[in-house]
């Protein structure tokens, strides 16, 4: 695989709404993508490990202090968008991958390791 196919081009980043999820399938993975109010975009694995279903990206967008997180609807536990750790329970978190926007285009890499 080159650098070039390390990064999947996904959508135009104004086609993604403030503080709303979308969901893309990126290295064969269903993906929430979340663009801030600030112009940043995250990426996190879109499965819920509490409600066992595929629903970050439905979930509600907010901070706490200066932590960005989205709750899924189900249960209001938070995830921190940058790493993917539950910021309810320690012990649980979801894949965070790696995003960059080019010329306008959001580009999602590999999973991001451990927080």
């Amino acid at each position: 695989m080159t650098v070039a196919e390390e990064w999947h081009p996904v959508c135009r980043v104004e086609q993604l709404q403030v503080e709303r999820g979308a969901t893309a399938l990126v290295h064969g993975q269903a993906v929430a993508l979340f663009r801030l109010e600030d112009g940043s975009v995250y990426a996190l694995g879109n499965h819920d490990p509490f409600a066992k279903a595929s629903m970050l990206a439905r979930g509600i967008v907010g901070r706490r202090e200066d932590v960005p997180f989205v709750a899924p609807p189900s249960h209001r536990h938070g995830f921190d968008l940058r790493t993917g750790r539950c910021l309810d329970d320690e012990h649980v978190s979801v894949p965070a991958y790696d995003v960059k926007v080019v010329d306008g285009v959001v580009l999602v890499g590999h999973r991001k390791g451990a927080a």
